[in-house]
Order: structure tokens, then C-alpha cells, then sequence
């Protein structure tokens, strides 16, 4: 077993990769480097750790193991993590307030002590968030079933779970490489984890702390994150919208979220006001505007003249499911295994008159045959019984109009929903203004004409000095001859 703690003042945010794809993702993150964060990996593979550059490594169960991985079943995990459980404890004790538990879905380290050990950090009262990828389809329905059980067992361990799905890598990437798709997946992971974790570390002028994140994130389900950066005259627009509609997350429709964190990061050319303005105003926008907004400014001098932008929204309630429905069950009848039922003879009535000859008298009372009389119901039971018919109608009508008025309002509601969908689609679709402030700008506007912006061809005109003479129009020339002969009786054809 091997298991080596940094000397040293430990940060507070720590990053734990659990089992081979999470142990890959974070030796990524490790080399890329994000600041004030604490790397660590675990798993039950002794070879495949001593390949990593990791400096703290925890050995999963030596003596279940040996050392030798647990074989794609999510139980050995399980049960190797939970033989190891002390000395992840030991780690999280070290001034750990944050854990990113990063891991792959669907083999069986990963699979099995991701939720194990996400469980202990939120038992320490660590918020703990996990940043999984689901596996490609290629790998099998096994694994692919795996994945998803064990993505269900960790949402119900971590306050906050963020997913990958490879299988959008290939989507978008095309056919690549298997070193590269992987690399892919794990730059993905590495995203996720910097644009959370440098919110906190990074200092800036609109400060975002740990405590504002701690509220954002504690208990709050499955989560939308997205980062993106972009330069130029509409780096803004391009940046939210980029950070929006991420392609390679799960979901990426933020609209319902209860809870939304804003970073705007930018470098020697610093955020302007209207370009924040217009970065929260479309985030806004597409989650509504009931959603509590937290946003944060911070400086990156590395940035240059670009702009970052990283949105996290949680508190989508019961929406928001990453997991596969189970498929209803079939029931297949074949029509041999069908019992055969005979029909079923009619039944003869049989009567009285069948039975003994005789047909039934029918008596008859002559003393019943008198004056016809008449039965009056109690005075009070009739009033009661109006009293009660007329309250049923009342109430059908109060429940009447009350549907009317729902009815009426979800209308309305709907109505408004559409106007908010076109708005934001004219706001995304929408080409970006020319900056008015811009002195290079307003020349240019002021030098073209506007049928040359606008790319209009006219048609070939004449100029204003050119004139047509003819024997029916006036020249201002002063030496026009006068002709001899008349037009009016020359110029016919008789």
C-alpha cells in the first residue's frame, strides 16, 4: 500500500481520481495545472499507479486485490474501497473543505468506491461533487449498464453531480483516434473541475468565496456547468452563448435552475460594463428571471484580450435525469397457448304454466279498484332536499368559473412562455450592432455609402449633365439650327 501526504499547508479544495479513467483525468488536470487545488488518486491497480505522476496515491484494497485491479466488477470496488476507507479518511482530514471525485462509469473500480467514498466526504460534511463520464456505446452493454448504476448510486452520495457523456465526443470530434477520444474526455473533466475550483482561488474585484459556492452547490442534485472564452469586438456574446451551449454536456438547458454562479474572468483588456450587462442579462434570460444569480469578476493577466466566462446552474429539482427509464415489461401471448373455450348452449327458461299446465291467476280485488289517493312527503325533508340541490348547482358553478379562470391564467402563463422563447431566440440569432463608440467605426459608416454595406447592386444610371435631343424635346444649347421643313406634314407616310 502507498499512501503519501504533501508536507505542507494543504488547500482546501482537493481532487480525488477514483479508479483508471479517473486516475487518467486527474494526471491531466495535474499536468495542466489548476491553482490552489490538492491532487490525489486511488484505486486497486498497483501497476497502473505507479505510472502516475501523482504525488499522493492510496492503494484500494491489498488484500482483496492484491494489487490487481478489480476486474470490471463494481462489487470488488466496492468492497476494496471500503477495506481502505481509513486511509482516504486520513486524506479528507487534511484541511479538506471541498472533494472533486472524479472517475469513469461502468468498470469496476470506479464503478464501485466512487459512491463509497463520496459518501465518507459528505459524512465529514465535505461538500463533495462529483464529475463523472458515462462510456462509450462501443464498450458494451454490460459496462453501459454498470455506468449507469453506479451514476445513480453516487447522485445519491454527492451534493453535486456533473456529467460527461463520451459518446458526444464522437459526435462532434468525428472518427477519432482512441488516445484522442480519451485525451478528449479527460480535457472535459479538467474544464469542469478548473472553472469550479478557480472561481474560489483566484482573487478579483467582485469576489466570489468559498461559502458563495458552498451555497450553490450543497445538496443540489444534478448540475449544468459551462466555461468558454472568446476575443474580439463581441467577445461577450460569444463567451455566455459559448458557455451556454456547451455540446459536450449532458444537458445544457439551464431554464428552471434555481441557483446560478457567473464568473467573468478577463486579462489586460478588462470587462467593460456593458459587456457584464450583457453577459447576465442573457444568462437571465435563458434560465428566467426567478433564478438567484451569484456573479463574481476576477483578473487573469494570461487571459490577454480575451474574456472568460464560467456558469454553474443547480436546483433543477426532479427535471433534470441523466438515467435510462426502465423499459415497461412485455408480455408476449401466442395464440396456440390460447385455451379454447366451447360455445355455450342458451339457456331455456322454464316456467309454471311448463311444469304444472295451469298458467298463474292473476287476482283481482274489487275493493281495490276505489278512488285513486295521493301521498305528500314531509314539508321540511323537501326544503332540505331543494336547499341541497341548490348548493350542488352553486358549487358547480364556483368550480366552474374557477376552471375558467386556471384555465385562463395558464393561457396567459403559456402565452408569456412563448414571448420569453422568441426573445431569446432573437437575442441568439441576432447580428451583433456595429459599436457606435468606436471611432474607426463611425468612419467608416460615415465614408460608404449604404447600398455598398448593404451589398446592393444598382442598375446603370445616367448622369445628371447627359441629355437626349430629339425633334420633340428643348436643348439648352444656343446654335441649334432650324430646320426647314414641318414635321407635322413632312413626316407622314400619305
Amino acid at each position: 500500500m502507498t499512501f503519501d501526504i504533501v508536507q505542507g499547508e494543504s488547500p482546501i479544495i482537493k481532487v480525488i481520481g477514483v479508479g483508471g479513467g479517473g486516475s487518467n483525468a486527474v494526471n491531466h488536470m495535474y499536468s495542466q495545472g489548476i491553482i490552489g487545488v490538492d491532487f490525489a488518486i486511488c484505486n486497486t491497480d498497483h501497476q497502473a499507479m505507479e505510472l502516475s505522476p501523482v504525488p499522493t496515491k492510496i492503494q484500494l484494497g491489498p488484500n482483496l486485490t492484491e494489487g490487481r485491479g478489480a476486474g470490471s466488477k463494481p462489487n470488488v470496488g466496492k468492497l476494496a474501497c471500503e477495506e481502505s476507507i481509513e486511509e482516504v479518511k486520513k486524506y479528507l482530514n487534511n484541511n479538506c473543505r471541498m472533494l472533486f471525485v472524479t472517475a469513469g462509469m461502468g468498470g469496476g473500480t470506479g464503478t464501485g468506491a466512487a459512491p463509497i467514498i463520496a459518501k465518507t466526504a459528505r459524512e465529514m460534511n465535505i461538500l463533495t461533487v462529483g464529475i463523472v463520464t458515462l462510456p462509450f456505446t462501443f464498450e458494451g452493454r454490460r459496462r453501459a449498464n454498470n455506468g449507469m448504476e453506479g451514476l445513480q448510486s453516487l447522485k445519491d452520495n454527492v451534493d453535486t453531480l456533473i456529467v460527461v457523456s463520451n459518446d458526444k465526443l464522437r459526435q462532434i470530434h468525428g472518427n477519432l483516434n482512441l488516445s484522442e477520444a480519451f485525451a478528449k474526455a479527460d480535457n472535459i473533466l479538467t474544464t469542469a473541475a478548473r472553472g469550479i475550483a478557480e472561481i474560489i482561488t483566484v482573487p478579483g474585484y467582485v469576489n466570489v468565496d468559498f461559502e458563495d459556492v458552498n451555497t450553490v452547490m450543497r445538496e443540489s442534485g444534478v448540475a449544468i456547468m459551462g466555461t468558454a472564452t472568446a476575443e474580439g469586438e463581441d467577445r461577450a456574446r460569444q463567451a455566455v452563448d459559448q458557455a451556454l451551449h456547451s455540446p459536450l454536456l449532458e444537458d445544457n438547458d439551464i431554464q428552471g435552475a434555481r441557483h446560478i454562479l457567473l464568473n467573468i474572468t478577463s486579462g489586460t483588456r478588462e470587462v467593460t460594463m456593458d459587456e457584464i450587462f450583457e453577459i447576465t442579462e442573457f444568462v437571465q434570460e435563458e434560465a428566467g428571471y426567478g433564478t438567484d444569480l451569484i456573479w463574481g469578476n476576477c483578473f487573469d493577466e494570461s487571459l490577454g484580450d480575451h474574456i472568460s466566462v464560467t456558469v454553474i446552474a443547480t436546483g433543477f429539482g426532479d427535471r433534470k435525469s441523466v438515467f435510462s427509464k426502465e423499459a415497461p415489461e412485455r408480455r408476449v401471448v401466442h395464440l396456440d397457448d390460447t385455451d379454447r373455450k366451447e360455445p355455450e348452449q342458451p339457456v331455456r327458461r322454464v316456467s309454471l304454466e311448463d311444469i304444472t299446465g295451469e298458467s298463474d291467476p292473476v287476482g283481482y280485488n274489487r275493493e281495490e279498484s276505489g278512488a285513486p289517493t295521493f301521498e305528500f312527503e314531509n314539508l321540511d325533508e323537501a326544503k332540505a332536499r331543494l336547499r341541497a340541490k341548490r348548493r350542488d348547482e352553486t358549487s358547480f358553478a364556483k368550480s366552474y368559473l374557477q376552471n375558467e379562470e386556471e384555465a385562463r391564467r395558464e393561457a396567459q402563463r403559456q402565452e408569456m412562455e412563448a414571448r420569453d422563447a422568441e426573445r431569446r431566440r432573437e437575442l441568439r440569432n441576432r447580428q451583433s450592432l456595429p459599436k457606435l463608440s468606436n471611432p474607426k467605426v463611425v468612419n467608416e459608416l460615415e465614408n460608404q455609402p449604404a447600398y455598398l454595406r448593404r451589398n446592393i447592386q444598382l442598375d446603370q444610371v445616367s448622369p445628371s449633365d447627359h441629355q437626349e435631343m430629339s425633334r420633340w424635346t428643348i436643348s439648352d444649347d444656343e446654335n441649334v439650327p432650324l430646320k426647314q421643313d414641318n414635321a407635322y406634314l413632312h413626316d407622314k407616310v400619305d
